[in-house]
């Protein structure tokens, strides 16, 4: 069996069911808990998300939206000052040029305030069911130490397993890599003792050097 596809099965036996751990209700409410995970944790998304969506239900709310107001809802995540400039612009945008939809389309995402690469990788995966390889810290992470990455880059990261995996299996592996770094190959005290990869991850080769 390949290296890869041995991973990837090990991974859906680890992991035999796999979602994405934002809370969201639908398309818009998707895109705002993605932009504001950057840099911090799903938990601590899911915690200011209920207040944010229940003050603005829709899209068309957002738009119209004080920022004092909104920062105060997400204030305790980082980046809050920037993140709630960021979503309200964002809401604007899609109300203006979109008629409020969330659009389908990666150029259309990217173009959106706080919509970086990952971001619209995630939509497009997870509200639209486009084959995409979002890759985030811990994408990148497990990546580079099991091997079928060679790269910090994230882009460069997304094209290896992109070149090793095919489409349809693109978005339960990102979300599959992620469980894995989250809560098992963490980027400090990993789990190496336990791990299935020992004879093929280069982080545990080089912290466990044979006597």
């Amino acid at each position: 069996m390949l290296v890869q596809n041995r991973i990837f099965e090990e991974l859906k036996r680890m992991y035999p069911v796999v979602k994405c751990e934002l809370d969201y209700k639908d398309l818009y409410e998707l895109l705002i808990a993605v932009v504001l995970s950057a840099q911090t944790t799903d938990k601590a998304v899911n915690k200011v998300t209920p207040g944010l969506f229940s003050k603005y239900p829709t899209v068309f709310d957002l738009a119209k939206a004080e920022f004092s107001d909104v920062k105060e809802l997400i204030k305790t995540i980082g980046l809050a000052n920037t993140k709630a400039k960021n979503i309200i612009a964002l809401a604007k945008l899609l109300v203006e040029n979109h008629n409020g939809e969330v659009p389908n389309d990666y150029d259309a995402l990217v173009s959106l305030p706080g919509v970086g690469r990952k971001t619209a990788n995630v939509v497009l995966g997870e509200g639209f069911r486009i084959p995409t390889i979002p890759v985030d810290t811990h994408v990148n992470r497990v990546s580079n130490r099991l091997n079928l990455a060679n790269s910090k880059d994230p882009l460069k990261v997304e094209q290896s397993l992109m070149e090793l995996y095919d489409p349809q299996d693109w978005y339960d592996l990102h979300l599959r890599l992620i469980h894995f770094g989250r809560y098992f190959c963490k980027a400090k005290n990993p789990e190496c003792d336990k791990c299935p990869f020992q004879d093929i991850c280069q982080y545990y080769t080089k912290n466990h050097p044979k006597e």
